[in-house]
C-alpha cells in the first residue's frame, strides 16, 4: 500500500528535476552567448561577370513571376497551373524540402538539454555461494526507481552552430532545388503546349494541301479523259494526293504523341494519358505575334535562378561543415544531472528519504584518434572545394544558357522574316505557273513543283515560328523567371 499523500514528495522531487533542467537551460543561453565558432565564415566567391545582357527586344514590362501570362492565352494558363498542382516530379522536389527542413529542426534540438523521464523495478537474487553475499539481508532483493534525468553538451566551439548553418543552407538548397523543377515544368508544358499547336496548324495545312491536290487530281481525272493531257500528268497528280496522304497521317500520329508528352507533363492519371483531351486556345500565329520579350537583362537577375541559389547554398554549408570538422581537435564539454526516488520496497519509493540526484560535469579531450579527425577535416575542405567548383561551373552554364536563348531568339527573327518572305514568292509564284499551264506554255510538273515548294515553306514557317517560341521560353528560364524564393528561417545569432 502507498503511504497517504506519498506523491507529494515525488512531486517535490519533480520540481527539483525541473530545477536541475532550468539550470541547465541557463548554461546552454550562457554558452551559445560565448560560443568561439571554428572555421570562416562564408564569404561569395568573386566571379567576375558583365553587368548586362544585349537588349533582346523593344521595352517590355515583364512579370517575371508569371511570364506566360504575356502570351494572353487563358488555356496556357490553365495548363500550367494545372501542371504546377499535379506534377509528381514537383511533389517529389516538395517531399525533399520537407526532408531537409526536419533535419534542419532536429539539428536545432541540439542547443537544449535533453531530459527524460526514467522508470524501473528489479528483483534480483544474489548467489548465496558468493562474495558479496550478506546473510543479514538474504538472497532476495528489490529495487524501485523513478525520476527525471537531463543531460548537454556545451557547444563552446560552435559544432552545433555550425550544424546549424549547414542545415539552414541545405534546406534552402532543396527550396531551389524545388525552384528549378518548377520553372522546368513551366518551361517544359509552355513548351510543349507550342509544339502541339505547331503539330495543329501542320496537320490544318495539311488537310488544305491535300484538299488543293485532290481538287488537282479530279480536274485531271477529267482531261484526261477527254484527251487534254497525258498519263504522265495524270500520275503525277495521283502521287501528290498519296504523298499528301501519308504525310497527314504521319502529322496525326506526330500530334497524338505530343498530346501525351503533355499530359504526362501536367501529372494526368494512366488513362488520360492513354487517351489525351488537351483544350486548345491559340493558334500559333496568334501566339508568335503576341510574344512578349523583356526589354533589359541586368546581369544580377542570375542570382535569383534557382541552380544558382541551390549552388551557392550547398557551399554555405559545405564551409560550415569543416568548422563542425574542426571542433573534433577541441574539448567536448557536457553536463548530466539526475533526481528521483530510489527504494527497496514499492510501499517506500516516494518517502523523503528515498529521493536522490546527481550532477555530473564531464570533459573530453581527444588525444589520439589515429588520423580521423585529420581525415574528417580533410573531407569537408575536399567537398567545399567541390561545392565551389559547382556553383562556379554553374554560373557559367547560366550565362551559357542566356547566351544561347538570346542568339537563338535573334536569329530566329531574322529566319522568320525570311520564311515569311520566301512564302510570298512562291504564292506569285504558283500563280504564274498556274496560269502559264492553263496557258500552255508549260506542263503540270511546274505547277507541282511550285505547290510542292510552298507547301514546304508554309510547314517551314510554322516550324520557325514554334521554334522562336520555345526560344523566348527558353529565355525566361534561362533568367529564372516563374520562380520566386520562399521564406526561410532566419540565422541562428
Amino acid at each position: 500500500m502507498f503511504k497517504k499523500f506519498a506523491p507529494l514528495p515525488f512531486a517535490m522531487s519533480l520540481s527539483k528535476g525541473l530545477q536541475f533542467a532550468m539550470t541547465l537551460v541557463a548554461v546552454c543561453a550562457i554558452s551559445a552567448c560565448g560560443v568561439a565558432r571554428l572555421g570562416h565564415d562564408y564569404k561569395r566567391p568573386s566571379i567576375e561577370v558583365p553587368s548586362s545582357f544585349p537588349s533582346p527586344g523593344t521595352a517590355t514590362d515583364v512579370n517575371w513571376l508569371a511570364w506566360w501570362k504575356g502570351f494572353k492565352d487563358p488555356v496556357l494558363d490553365a495548363l500550367l497551373q494545372e501542371a504546377a498542382t499535379h506534377s509528381q516530379d514537383l511533389a517529389l522536389a516538395s517531399a525533399r524540402m520537407a526532408e531537409a527542413r526536419a533535419v534542419l529542426d532536429q539539428n536545432q534540438s541540439n542547443f537544449y538539454p535533453s531530459v527524460d523521464l526514467n522508470a524501473s523495478s528489479t528483483r534480483r537474487r544474489t548467489s548465496q555461494t558468493g562474495s558479496t553475499f550478506n546473510p543479514n539481508i538474504g538472497p532476495y532483493s528489490n529495487d524501485q526507481q523513478l525520476g527525471l534525468s537531463a543531460s548537454y553538451e556545451i557547444d563552446f566551439w560552435g559544432k552545433y552552430q555550425r550544424a546549424d548553418e549547414a542545415a539552414r543552407a541545405r534546406l534552402l538548397a532543396q527550396s531551389a532545388a524545388r525552384g528549378t523543377v518548377l520553372i522546368s515544368l513551366y518551361a517544359n508544358v509552355a513548351q510543349g503546349y507550342f509544339a502541339l499547336r505547331a503539330l495543329d496548324a501542320q496537320y490544318t495545312l495539311a488537310e488544305q494541301t491535300l484538299n488543293t491536290r485532290q481538287e488537282n487530281l479530279r480536274l485531271q481525272t477529267r482531261r484526261f479523259a477527254a484527251g487534254v493531257v497525258g498519263e504522265i500528268d495524270l500520275h503525277q497528280a495521283e502521287s501528290e494526293v498519296f504523298n499528301l496522304q501519308a504525310t497527314l497521317q504521319q502529322t496525326r500520329q506526330n500530334r497524338s504523341n505530343a498530346e501525351s508528352a503533355l499530359a504526362l507533363l501536367l501529372g494526368r492519371k494512366p488513362a488520360d494519358i492513354l487517351k489525351p483531351v488537351l483544350a486548345r486556345g491559340a493558334d500559333l500565329g496568334t501566339l508568335y505575334a503576341g510574344q512578349v520579350i523583356p526589354a533589359q537583362l541586368p546581369s544580377d537577375v542570375l542570382t535569383l535562378r534557382p541552380d544558382v541559389v541551390s549552388a551557392e547554398q550547398a557551399l554555405i554549408a559545405a564551409n560550415a561543415d569543416i568548422g563542425q570538422a574542426r571542433a573534433a581537435y577541441f574539448p567536448k564539454f557536457s553536463l548530466t544531472a539526475g533526481v528521483g526516488q530510489q527504494s527497496q520496497d514499492l510501499a517506500n519509493l516516494f518517502d523523503p528519504t528515498s529521493l536522490f540526484w546527481n550532477l555530473i560535469g564531464n570533459l573530453t579531450q581527444p588525444i589520439f584518434r589515429a588520423g580521423a579527425a585529420d581525415a574528417v577535416v580533410a573531407a569537408a575542405n575536399a567537398r567545399q572545394q567541390q561545392a565551389l567548383a559547382q556553383y562556379t561551373q554553374t554560373v557559367q552554364s547560366a550565362f551559357r544558357d542566356v547566351h544561347d536563348a538570346l542568339n537563338n531568339m535573334a536569329a530566329g527573327r531574322d529566319i522568320a522574316a525570311s520564311a515569311a518572305k520566301r512564302v510570298d514568292a512562291l504564292n506569285a509564284t504558283l500563280r504564274l505557273a498556274d496560269l502559264r499551264y492553263k496557258s500552255g506554255y508549260s506542263s503540270y510538273l511546274e505547277v507541282l513543283n511550285a505547290q510542292r515548294d510552298l507547301a514546304q515553306a508554309q510547314a517551314g514557317l510554322v516550324d520557325v515560328q514554334r521554334t522562336q517560341l520555345s526560344a523566348v521560353v527558353a529565355l525566361y528560364k534561362a533568367l529564372g523567371g516563374g520562380w520566386e524564393s520562399a521564406g526561410f528561417p532566419p540565422t541562428r545569432e
